[in-house]
């Protein structure tokens, strides 16, 4: 669980410094840094799995694919930033098993990484991208006592117990010295730890990329939380598509095998939250939870469920209406998909880490954007209770441009990507910032960013008054007071 994200000198965050809690939604119109700050994240995910080089060339750039590694720097006319860094807290699992199978149990599960990546172009050996050389690379623990105030959002004192455990005195990973003498030490960590030493300079990858659980536990359960960030893009092409028996029973970043993943999950059994896992064999359950989720985004829904076909071996999603006509995966609409797909995410016990997702009331009706966004926070954990198989260690991010979403998400789970300018050597530019609403968690950081009331109110406009509405626990943005005086809501969109 990614709780805190400092970002400098990547495209055009500068000096960004963001808390997540277990649901975040970020708004803002086009090109603001919304899908930046997505690309960090995924910046961060990569270099915790590959060589420096290839996790640069896997962001994308603007109008495509990304050729030049130097894109991703800060750019203020022709002159780029010479370095990018990035610090992410974050709380991962306690235990977990390396590329060879080996067990590793971590002994701190708060943890604070920081990495500073600069740019270098050589004359031999590094062809026209140039090369990344990593200047520094950190990996500490945060203590119990520090938990209470890095967790500014709303949890229960048993949750936070059951999510960060251990005890740590020393770094884990730090760098020592300068130029040609910097080395990165990979300490000893566990019983069969030992302190590791390696020269910087050209070090082709994070030291974090190559733990293990014989020498480094720790880092390898944060490298394991770091590869689980996932950015979705659910394809209609690739939801609608029925499985082979033999496919995966993972659901893909693109929505591929979601025939075979919601088929293993109703036959080995589901998650129900505040539940014990059901019983295999009683399928019916699980698709009866589905379809009673689906029933909230569509009214004619009967029954979900797989087809296993025996002779050509696969598997077919169908959608059943209340005339008993059963309608295939390839026949649902785009919307209908995508809310499939994340209602299956939301069973599976095995869907852990971050969920970052563009845009979710794509295909979408904006009446039943209230179900959507429950759904999405039915995703992400609760904090409320303890972690366990029926509350896995799970995060959703969401960014929209959309209004409808604004009105309807909690007030204290909305932050507001804008422009703001700013000046670098005597050039001036225009930079991202996050923002979120006064007298929200957020809020209690001193450094806060708080959006203007004129920014916010040019998302909900227009928008007629209600007189009397039921105003949840947890207020939406359309339910603060200092705002509903200076807006029109329509009654549907206040009750979904």
């Amino acid at each position: 669980m990614l709780t805190r994200l400092k970002v400098n000198g990547f495209k055009n965050l500068v000096d960004v410094d963001v808390y997540f809690g277990p649901f975040t939604c970020v708004a803002g119109p086009n090109a603001v840094g919304k899908s930046n700050l997505f690309d960090a994240i995924h910046f961060l995910r990569a270099i915790a799995d590959r060589p420096l080089i290839e996790a640069a060339l896997s962001i994308r750039a603007e109008g495509g694919r990304n050729t030049d590694i130097r894109s991703l720097f800060h750019r203020v006319g022709d002159d780029f930033d010479p370095e990018m860094s990035f610090v992410a807290e974050m709380i991962i699992p306690q235990e977990g098993r390396d590329d060879l199978g080996q067990k590793a149990e971590a002994t701190m599960t708060f943890l604070k990484y920081s990495v500073i990546i600069a740019y270098r172009m050589e004359e031999y050996g590094s062809g026209p991208l140039g090369s990344l050389e990593l200047k520094k690379e950190e990996l500490i623990r945060i203590t119990k006592g520090e938990a209470h105030k890095k967790l500014l959002f709303e949890h229960n004192t048993k949750w936070r117990y059951s999510a960060v455990k251990g005890r740590r005195v020393s770094h884990y990973i730090s760098t020592e010295g300068d130029g040609e003498n910097r080395v990165i030490i990979q300490h000893q960590d566990g019983k069969g730890g030992r302190t590791l030493k390696r020269p910087a300079v050209n070090l082709p990858r994070t030291v974090l990329s190559v733990a293990n659980a014989a020498e480094s536990p720790t880092a390898l359960m944060a490298k394991r939380e770091m590869q689980s960030w996932q950015l979705l893009q659910l394809e209609p092409s690739a939801l609608r598509e029925p499985d082979g028996f033999t496919a995966p029973i993972k659901l893909g970043m693109d929505g591929s095998h979601l025939a075979a993943t919601l088929y293993s999950l109703a036959r080995r059994g589901g998650r129900k939250k505040g539940a014990a896992f059901v019983a295999p064999g009683r399928e019916s359950i699980i698709y009866g939870q589905i379809a009673n989720r689906l029933s909230g985004l569509i009214d004619d829904v009967y029954e979900v469920w797989v087809d296993p076909d025996e002779k050509r071996e696969i598997l077919t999603l169908y959608v059943t209406d209340n005339g008993r006509t059963p309608h295939p995966a390839r026949a649902l609409s785009d919307g209908t998909l995508r809310f499939l797909a994340l209602a299956v995410m939301e069973l599976d016990p095995e869907t852990e880490g971050l969920l970052c997702l563009e845009e979710p009331e794509n295909g979408i009706h904006p009446e039943r954007i209230p179900a959507m966004l429950r759904l999405l926070e039915d995703i992400a954990v609760d904090t409320s209770i303890e972690i366990g198989t029926d509350n896995p260690l799970r995060q959703v991010i969401v960014n929209t441009h959309s209004p409808a979403v604004v009105a309807q998400v909690r007030d204290d789970e909305l932050l507001v990507a804008e422009l703001k300018e700013d000046v670098h050597l005597g050039k001036r530019f225009k930079k991202a910032c996050f923002s979120c609403l006064p007298q929200t968690w957020r809020s209690k950081n001193p450094e806060a960013s708080i959006v203007s009331k004129g920014k916010l109110l040019s998302y909900l406009n227009p928008i007629e008054p209600q007189e009397s509405i039921e105003v949840p626990k947890k207020r939406r943005v359309a339910d603060r007071d200092d705002l509903r005086q200076m807006i029109m809501i329509f009654p549907e969109k206040i009750t979904g």
